[in-house]
C-alpha cells in the first residue's frame, strides 16, 4: 500500500491568488485522494478494476458538478474551485478524474443547462450525490472526430422515440444508471437525450485489453429499438453545439488535472533525485538532473498561471 507523500510545487507564489474557500477546498480533495486514492488506485490499474465505492466518496466530497446551483444538488461554486478539484483528482489518478469530469461536465451540465426543469429535478440530485453515475455517448465505431457523421438515430413512436445505434469509448458506461445520449432524430437533426439504465434493449458492454486509464471503467452503449419518452429529449438545444458545448466543459476541468498529473510527476522525480545515490551523491546534485527538473517547475508554473487566468474570466 503506497504512501503519498505529495507536496505541491508553487515557485510563483500562486496561492497568493486564491481565496480561502478555493484552498480549502483544494486542501480537502487532496486529503481525500491521500487517504482514500493513492493507497489503493495501483493494484486497482494493475487489475484493470474500477474501485467503484469512489462513486459515494466523490459525491459527498461534492466533486460531481460542483458549479452546478446548489438546489440541484450541486455545490455552486466557481470554476477556479472546480479545478482545483480535477487537478488534485488527477494528482491521483487520472481515471478518477475522468469519472468525475465525465459526470459533471457530459452529463449533469447538459442536463442542466438544455435539459426541462423536470429532468433537473429528476436526475441531478442523485448524480450529485453519487447515487447515480451518468455516462455521455457521443463517440461511434466510426465516428470519432467527426461527431456530424453520427448514425445513431431516433424515430417517433407517439409519445416515444426508438433509439438505435451504438457508442464506443465510453467512460463509466459499464456501472451507469443514466446516459446522456446525442443521436440524429427523423428531421436530420442532432438531438439529446437522457436513456436509463433497464429500458429495453440497451446494453453497455465493458471494453477490456486497455493500456492506460486501467481503473477508469469504459465500454460501449449499444442501442436495439430501445423506446425513451419523448419527455426525456433535451428541449433547449439542437445541432452539434449541444454536445460540442459539454465537452468545452470537460476540457476545462482536463486542463487543471493534466496539471496536476504534471505536478506529480515533478514531486516524485523531485524527492527520487535527492534519494538516488550516484557517485556518493544524491543524483540532484548534478547540473543535468537540475535541468530537467527546473524545465519541468518551469511548464508547470506556465500552466498554473494559465489555468487560473482562464478560472477567472
Amino acid at each position: 500500500m503506497a504512501t503519498d507523500l505529495f507536496q505541491s510545487p508553487d515557485y510563483f507564489w500562486i496561492d497568493e491568488l486564491l481565496t480561502d474557500e478555493q484552498k480549502l477546498i483544494r486542501e480537502t480533495v487532496r486529503n481525500y485522494v491521500k487517504k482514500e486514492i493513492s493507497p489503493i488506485i495501483e493494484d486497482y490499474a494493475q487489475r484493470a478494476e474500477f474501485p467503484e465505492q469512489i462513486v459515494k466518496q466523490l459525491g459527498e466530497l461534492g466533486c460531481f458538478g460542483p458549479t452546478i446551483p446548489a438546489e440541484y444538488g450541486g455545490g455552486g461554486l466557481d470554476y477556479i474551485s472546480y479545478g482545483l478539484m480535477m487537478q488534485e483528482l488527477e494528482r491521483g489518478d487520472s481515471g478518477v478524474r475522468s469519472t468525475a469530469s465525465v459526470q459533471g461536465s457530459l452529463v449533469m451540465f447538459p442536463i442542466y443547462q438544455y435539459g426541462s426543469e423536470e429532468q433537473r429535478k429528476k436526475y441531478l440530485p442523485k448524480l450529485a450525490s453519487g447515487e447515480w453515475l451518468g455516462c455521455f455517448g457521443l463517440t461511434e465505431p466510426d465516428h470519432g472526430s467527426n461527431p456530424a457523421g453520427m448514425l445513431t438515430n431516433i424515430k417517433e413512436d407517439g409519445d416515444h422515440v426508438i433509439l438505435n445505434g451504438s457508442k464506443m469509448w465510453i467512460s463509466n458506461a459499464p456501472f451507469a444508471q443514466v446516459a446522456v445520449v446525442w443521436a440524429r432524430d427523423w428531421n436530420g437533426d442532432i438531438r439529446g437525450l437522457v436513456v436509463e439504465r433497464g429500458m429495453e434493449g440497451f446494453t453497455t458492454p465493458t471494453t477490456h485489453g486497455k493500456w492506460s486509464l486501467r481503473a477508469s471503467a469504459t465500454g460501449e452503449l449499444v442501442f436495439d429499438n430501445v423506446r425513451v419518452p419523448k419527455e426525456n429529449i433535451f428541449p433547449n438545444v439542437k445541432g452539434l453545439k449541444g454536445p460540442l458545448g459539454c465537452l468545452s466543459k470537460a476540457r476545462y476541468g482536463i486542463s487543471w488535472g493534466a496539471l496536476g498529473a504534471a505536478m506529480d510527476c515533478y514531486d516524485t522525480a523531485l524527492r527520487y533525485s535527492k534519494e538516488r545515490m550516484q557517485f556518493d551523491k544524491p543524483i540532484g546534485a548534478f547540473q543535468l538532473q537540475q535541468k530537467k527538473l527546473a524545465e519541468m517547475v518551469t511548464e508547470i508554473t506556465k500552466a498554473q498561471l494559465l489555468v487560473w487566468r482562464l478560472g477567472s474570466l
